[in-house]
């Protein structure tokens, strides 16, 4: 990619069931694991879209998406999952575009705490959301309970 990019013509917009083979080959390009027997199968996206707490927000550059990211909320607290920018528009500030966006629904759907799970390996993410504002916990446990091995 040309360092000359001019960025004004990016797009940042809501996701559309349509778009989903585009987010699924986003992620895989950006190394993202995703599950598609579970969580991430297309059936389970489409549903994902039309809840009213969740914002699945889509970057592009001349039609190709190059960033995803969800925004999510229970009422009380606001989550931020699957950031994902494809690695030749990395280390541009792209995904602090996406993240302020993220932000921006969440804050307007009167959420005060923004939160994300980042796994100990990702170290660019962790000082990505450290750069962002985001306080590191390390005195938090995670538990989840999967009700099948595909989400």
């Amino acid at each position: 990619m040309e360092e000359s990019m001019d960025f004004s013509e990016l797009i940042i917009r809501k996701m559309n069931i349509t778009d989903y083979e585009g987010l699924i080959k986003l992620w895989i390009k950006a190394g993202l694991p995703y599950r598609h027997k579970g969580r991430d199968r297309k059936n389970k996206i489409s549903e994902e879209l039309k809840n009213p707490a969740t914002n699945i927000l889509l970057m592009e550059s001349e039609h190709n998406i190059i960033g995803s990211i969800f925004a999510t909320h229970d009422g009380r607290k606001g989550w931020i999952n699957r950031l994902a920018i494809t690695p030749e528009f990395r280390n541009k500030g792209l995904a602090q575009k996406l993240i302020a966006e993220a932000e921006i629904f969440l804050v307007h759907h009167g959420i005060e705490i923004i939160a994300c799970l980042i796994e100990d390996w990702n170290k660019q993410s962790i000082k990505l959301f450290q750069k962002t504002g985001y306080k590191k916990h390390t005195d938090i446990i995670y538990f989840t309970k999967r009700l099948n091995p595909y989400v």
